[in-house]
């Protein structure tokens, strides 16, 4: 198979018969084969029911539907493990991502071998509210991911190498970084092409402040995990000595004082009277905490296996 369109969507039912319609044009006039996969979040409209009628219409479409709302980046998950073709597609639901792209982002996959191809909406029919967090973000993380030829992480219209999207788990919020997440899992050769951009023709934007935090504290994480996934101790282990050895410093230097002075007969404060001896104390046992839970994190999994334990209630 050529291509696997992955398309997540909640509450978009007046818009799927136009994108699928859309999409399986491109796709035959191309002469590629193809499935679109449609990932149902817990879609409270009738999404589902116009799923259905499509999926009679047309076999090539493969449709998943989550119980629940558990965001996008869980029905990206789920719709990657699904995906056959040799080439995935992701786009939004919501028609303000152009079918039209995919031909120009398969070959950029295919003839010239990027393992991913992300989207640059270069000219965005989005409110302010949308377009001023994530120009942020997406300075914050071309900072310290050290992609720097990616203007727009988050926009939905990307093309993957199969081996990508099987090699790379996607949880909370991280959608928004998947080429921070590629590219920690040794997937380097990424770039982007503008894409069209256009604006909503039906619903409501899912965009709300909530994400902004969700985002930047999931950019973290990547960050954290990415560095020191494989070697916590690295981390805490290095962090709970420099605090041990800075308590155990200050703790030797008020115990060679209190010699000397005694040497001299000279006055002096007991140890255990000056707040120097306190700080000392704290930083011995917050370096001792620190290092003993880079030591246990090292004897525990990176991750769990129930993370992406979802519940679907129907595929077809």
């Amino acid at each position: 198979m050529d291509i696997s369109v992955v398309i997540p969507l909640y509450n978009e039912a007046e818009s799927l018969p136009e994108l699928t319609a859309w999409i399986r044009q491109v796709m035959d006039n191309h002469g590629f084969s193809y499935e679109i996969i449609l990932v149902d979040d817990g879609s409270t409209d009738e999404s589902w029911m116009v799923i259905e009628g499509l999926k009679a219409m047309n076999p090539k479409i493969v449709a998943i539907k989550f119980r629940r709302n558990y965001g996008k980046s869980a029905a990206l998950n789920v719709g990657f493990a699904a995906a056959q073709g040799n080439v995935v597609i992701t786009m939004d639901a919501d028609l303000q991502d152009s079918p039209d792209e995919i031909p120009e982002l398969y070959k950029r996959i295919v003839r010239d071998d990027f393992d991913l191809v992300s989207g640059w909406k270069r000219q965005r029919h989005d409110p302010p509210s949308k377009t001023i967090p994530t120009k942020l973000f997406n300075s914050v993380t071309r900072g310290m991911s050290g992609i720097h030829n990616l203007h727009d992480f988050n926009c939905g219209l990307k093309a993957y190498k199969k081996e990508v999207v099987k090699s790379i788990e996607v949880y909370g919020e991280m959608h928004r970084y998947i080429p921070v997440i590629a590219k920690w899992a040794g997937f380097k050769r990424i770039d982007e092409q503008v894409v069209q951009h256009y604006p909503r023709k039906y619903g409501k934007t899912k965009f709300g402040p909530g994400r902004f935090i969700k985002g930047f504290l999931d950019l973290l994480s990547i960050f954290f995990v990415g560095k020191f996934g494989k070697r916590p101790m690295h981390f805490f282990g290095t962090m709970g000595v420099l605090s041990f050895f800075a308590g155990f410093v200050i703790a030797v230097w008020l115990i060679v004082e209190k010699l000397v002075s005694i040497a001299n007969q000279s006055p002096y404060r007991n140890v255990t009277e000056q707040p120097l001896f306190f700080f000392a104390l704290i930083a011995i046992v917050i370096g001792t905490q620190l290092f003993l839970t880079g030591f246990v994190a090292e004897l525990i999994s990176r991750s769990s296996s129930e993370r992406n334990n979802y519940q679907i209630e129907k595929i077809i």
